[in-house]
């Protein structure tokens, strides 16, 4: 990883304001979930204007010439339209139109996916310099008066630019999927149903998911791919020097690094706490975080592992990128 750059609304909700519409409360949200506040876009903001703030100052943070990006990979579920998709455009706004440029549509997963096909294609000889982000606009699609969604999710970007080193920099990814229990994450209506001509009032599309399903999958599913991810890039816990998990629930993130046996003074990321779970953005949104504010170190031994809708897994070792000059921290 070259160098990382990342996007946030500038709209914040916190908890009281959605608790408006939402039958909760502030205390209940952040007991259960760690999220004090998150990001929502307004105005002009689009997924595809966080992808490309996003994408420029990872280039900008790398030292590379765009020129030298050969591909783009955009991790997103929340892309407005299917035709055309989004990483072509995106790679026009940047600059460096005319790149092999596609979606990777992963959920939660997204990003770690998109890592593990970068260095792939760079492995491969097919890329040199890939640009990969993770963008989500999550509160396009949350019912804002359900219990289940609507205090959970938020909307940013996330990216990194990953390319050739004298020293591996991105282990083998441990990954997988569990179709059996894919419907714990869903929506409330399909596409082909929306589009029905026949249907004078369209209904909402909006997120679902069924939050004791998907604990009970991750609680079994998880541990075994962070043990796994270690066990390829022939570390230990001992070697990892940052945990930066899917920022799903701040609770279950401190109870994997306790399970997994990680020093206590390892850094875990919370970037959850203030920008809530932003779904193939969360896990660069919280690295440049960490980054920026000096809570990691670039060069530094990091442990990644995204997980969601799919249900779908990925987790893997990488070497930091440099902290970023261009950050987005003051969004």
């Amino acid at each position: 990883m070259l160098g990382v750059g990342a996007c946030r609304p500038t709209r914040v909700i916190t908890n009281d304001e959605l608790c408006q519409t939402l039958d909760s409360s502030d205390e209940w949200i952040f007991e259960r979930s760690g999220i004090r506040s998150r990001r929502w876009i307004s105005g002009d903001e689009s997924n595809r204007s966080m992808s490309v703030t996003a994408g420029e100052r990872a280039i900008l943070n790398s030292g590379i010439d765009r020129s030298k990006i050969d591909c783009v990979i955009l991790s997103t579920s929340t892309w407005p339209t299917i035709t055309p998709h989004g990483a072509p455009s995106v790679a026009y706004d940047l600059g460096i139109n005319g790149v092999p440029a596609f979606d990777l549509v992963s959920g939660c997963g997204g990003f770690c996916y998109g890592v593990s096909v970068a260095s792939a294609l760079i492995n491969a000889g097919s890329a040199t310099n890939v640009l990969l982000i993770g963008s989500e606009t999550m509160s396009l699609s949350l019912d804002v008066t359900s219990r289940s969604t609507a205090f959970l999710f938020g909307d940013g970007a996330g990216a990194v630019v990953i390319g050739p080193a004298e020293e591996n920099g991105i282990s083998p990814t441990v990954w997988g999927s569990d179709g059996e229990n894919a419907s714990a994450i869903g929506q409330t209506i399909n596409i082909p149903d929306f589009i029905n001509p026949e249907l004078k009032e369209k209904p909402g599309m909006y997120l679902t998911m069924e939050g004791q399903r998907v604990f009970r999958w991750a609680a079994i599913t998880l541990p075994k791919a962070l043990s796994g991810a270690l066990d390829v890039a022939g570390l230990h816990a001992d070697d990892i020097e940052v945990f930066i998990p899917h920022q799903a629930n701040a609770r279950i993130n401190d109870l994997m690094k306790k399970n997994l046996g990680l020093p206590d003074d390892v850094p875990v990321a919370n970037d959850i706490e203030f920008t809530g779970n932003t779904s193939a953005a969360s896990i660069p949104l919280a690295m440049e975080e960490m980054l920026a504010s000096g809570k990691a170190k670039g060069g530094q031994t990091a442990l990644m592992l995204g997980f969601g809708a799919g249900l779908s897994y990925a987790a893997q070792v990488v070497t930091l990128p440099p902290a970023p000059t261009i950050t987005s921290l003051d969004d």
